[in-house]
């Protein structure tokens, strides 16, 4: 059985009164940065924020999420070497110090061949998997590429805030952001962003909290298929 969440557009919830502009305002700080993660610094800081949004892009609470980033770097896990050469078993006991229990095991597994072939492929950098890549659609695939467990929502997560850097990066909203963005009345996200001269990056933040909010206060409506 499958659970689909839908935004109806008139819903109460989303009263005239909404201004995007003050969503952006109280929600649009980007992730990376509420970590502490300084993305125009480079190679060091673009693998860190890689290992979080693959840790955000699971369905779990953002604060294990987090605090799980937090746990890894905090054990020394700043570099793919380090990473693809762990000891199993301690990862996963890492995962589950951060709180990462319910998937510990898979994304234990995950981490160390992702970042084995990141290590192998790109000399543990992404500064080199972004200058092989030709344009924004082969940037995606090749991050994808990397491993069992990075989908769209993790290439999106991950390219989202990499936007602020990487000129190529065009990443696709996620189906939440555009849902949301619907109901607020906002057809094409690139074009709005454009349009009334907003960062996109705050946009697309401001659009995934919001519709965290929403959710938290039953203002979407549930429906089983």
């Amino acid at each position: 059985m499958i659970i689909v969440f839908s935004l109806p557009v008139n819903s109460m919830c989303m009263a005239g009164a909404v201004e995007v502009e003050k969503i952006i305002q109280e929600m649009g700080e980007p992730y990376s940065s509420i970590l502490g993660i300084d993305l125009k610094r480079g190679d060091p800081e673009w693998l860190k924020w890689f290992l979080a949004a693959f840790l955000y892009a699971k369905p779990i609470q953002e604060d294990s999420a987090a605090e799980t980033y937090r746990t890894l770097v905090a054990s020394g896990l700043t570099s793919a070497a380090a990473i693809a050469s762990i000891d199993r078993d301690l990862l996963v006991r890492l995962l589950d110090e951060g709180g990462y229990v319910r998937y510990d095991e898979s994304t234990a597994d995950r981490l160390i061949a992702i970042f084995s072939t990141l290590q192998q492929q790109y000399d543990g950098k992404f500064s080199r998997l972004y200058a092989a890549a030709t344009d924004s659609r082969d940037l995606e695939e090749r991050i994808k590429a990397l491993g069992k467990g990075i989908g769209p929502v993790t290439v999106s997560v991950f390219l989202r805030d990499m936007q602020a850097v990487w000129p190529r990066a065009d990443p696709e909203p996620t189906p939440r952001e555009k849902e949301t963005a619907k109901a607020l009345g906002i057809g094409d996200i690139r074009q709005y962003a454009r349009d009334h001269r907003i960062d996109r990056v705050r946009l697309e933040t401001a659009l995934h909290r919001y519709s965290r909010k929403l959710r938290r206060g039953r203002c979407i409506s549930k429906k089983k298929k």
